[in-house]
């Protein structure tokens, strides 16, 4: 891991994941997240930092807390904001996402806020604007920010992600958030640790620096500092990967009895929406072990500190 007195390197100009970023620009962003979360303490929330800029979020599939908490942490910092609605737009009469775009440039936009079914489309949308792009999720590949603001919570609760042990219990398969976490984690010095049936946990995950894989839900906590739920993407599951889902809940259900094999300490996180008392129980997200509600109010921080890079805090 690059030592924390080395150069920092050059910004990247998107966040479509994590491969240009350094350890050490990943830390000043969580950094500079501390000072946005201070901004939202006060009577006031909102600065000037992005006065006359324009941010526009564009949403190929549904998401009202992701883009809620975009549009929000952009007006925070007085960004002019416009929504665009795949559904009620022109894609949803053939129009292509390149000619989506380049409309889109043509109102003078300074930033995309991209989410889309399919893998790879925010990279297409930061070749065709030629403008920041921040990915929001692309099919299964990658959702950078619930990544940033789940380190994010990590560190409030210990500090530092160095020597941590964080465990992902769920639908790895079929999972943006645990393929981002397992990209961004290690570079800031955790241990990842993917669970799930072996159906839904792809083994070539195991070959990520500072990852390992495995089906053994006990095993996956033991020593954990932060165990993770995901949501078992029932929509997604057309593949026959699961016998049963009450089969899934007794084995690898997040609840107490789990949570014993865990640090005393650890905390539990969830990226929601929740299915309860299927891949989480009520008792394990709503007790004093939880920090569920905290990854929701840390999502404002974390986006508007990576608005604030990719816009303002260039060198």
């Amino acid at each position: 891991m690059t030592s924390a007195t080395s150069t920092p390197g050059p910004r990247p100009r998107h966040l479509l994941d994590f491969h240009d970023w350094t350890p050490e620009r990943l830390t000043a962003l969580l950094d500079n997240a501390d000072t946005m979360s201070q901004v939202l303490d006060r009577p006031v929330k909102k600065v000037p930092a992005l006065q006359g800029l324009t941010v526009c979020t564009v949403f190929f599939e549904n998401s009202t807390r992701t883009r809620t908490s975009f549009e929000l942490a952009a007006r925070r910092m007085s960004a002019d904001v416009m929504t665009f609605a795949a559904g009620s737009s022109s894609v949803s009469k053939g129009e292509s996402l390149r000619d989506t775009m380049e409309v889109l440039t043509a109102y003078k936009v300074d930033a995309y806020i991209v989410r889309h079914h399919a893998a790879g489309a925010a990279h297409l949308v930061a070749r065709y604007s030629g403008k920041p792009v921040i990915n929001a999720g692309d099919g299964r590949r990658a959702h950078p920010t619930q990544a940033l603001l789940d380190a994010y919570t990590i560190r409030q609760e210990y500090g530092s992600l160095e020597g941590k042990r964080v465990a992902i219990i769920g639908d790895i398969r079929h999972s943006r958030v645990a393929r981002s976490n397992a990209e961004l984690l290690p570079k800031l010095g955790a241990e990842v640790v993917l669970c799930g049936p072996a159906t839904l946990l792809p083994r070539d995950l195991a070959a990520l620096p500072g990852v390992t894989v495995t089906s053994d839900p006990r095993e996956a906590v033991c020593g954990a500092h932060a165990v993770m739920a995901l949501r078992l993407q029932q929509e997604r599951m057309n593949g026959g990967f699961l016998a049963s889902l009450q089969e899934y809940a007794d084995t690898y259900q997040v609840n107490e009895a789990l949570l014993q094999h865990a640090e005393s300490g650890a905390i539990v996180l969830h990226p929601g929406p929740m299915n309860r008392d299927l891949e989480i129980s009520s008792d394990a997200a709503d007790g004093g072990r939880s920090r569920i509600l905290k990854q929701v109010e840390n999502g404002q921080a974390v986006r508007m500190s990576v608005l604030y890079h990719l816009l303002v805090g260039r060198e």
